[in-house]
């Protein structure tokens, strides 16, 4: 029987491996990037993009990071799921994590990541906004994503 370990707080130390995870899981998921925006892309998330959210994880029982995500503003700023462990539920404990106690209530997903939008729709998101290039600048359109407010909290 499978079990989920819990949400914790990965160390300075954990680095090497969420860059591990984050290139496993974005050559296992984003198609459309060529290898050098990839390569690029993985010495900013090394160098800067950790250090600039709130990073939380998953580990199995080897104490492996299985998958993590980073919040920072009330976004979710990223959510990567190393491919051996995808469709075990890790995705959405960790996003339920951020939304719970981080307070992220939006996102932004590559338009040409149709995976990452369905679960992010399943997961009670919903699109508000579109651009045409993602951070970089890149012909990469990203959608923007909310959380979709219960029907008690739209009304008043």
């Amino acid at each position: 029987m499978r079990t989920l370990s819990t949400v914790q707080t990965p160390r300075v130390n954990d680095y090497p491996e969420l860059v591990r995870v984050w290139e496993a899981s974005v050559r296992a998921t984003h198609d459309f990037l060529p290898d050098s925006y990839i390569c690029l892309l993985r010495e900013l998330v090394r160098d800067q993009y950790l250090d600039a959210v709130m990073l939380i994880c998953c580990k199995d029982s080897r104490q492996r990071i299985t998958g993590f995500a980073g919040v920072a503003a009330g976004r979710v700023e990223m959510l990567f799921i190393d491919p051996a462990h995808r469709g075990q539920g890790i995705g959405k404990r960790l996003l339920h994590y951020a939304i719970e106690h981080l307070n992220a209530e939006q996102l932004d997903v590559n338009e040409q990541n149709p995976q990452a939008l369905g679960f992010y729709l399943k997961q009670g998101f919903e699109v508000y906004g579109r651009t045409e290039k993602d951070g970089m600048g890149q012909p990469y359109p990203l959608l923007h994503l909310r959380r979709v407010r219960t029907q008690s909290a739209q009304t008043g």
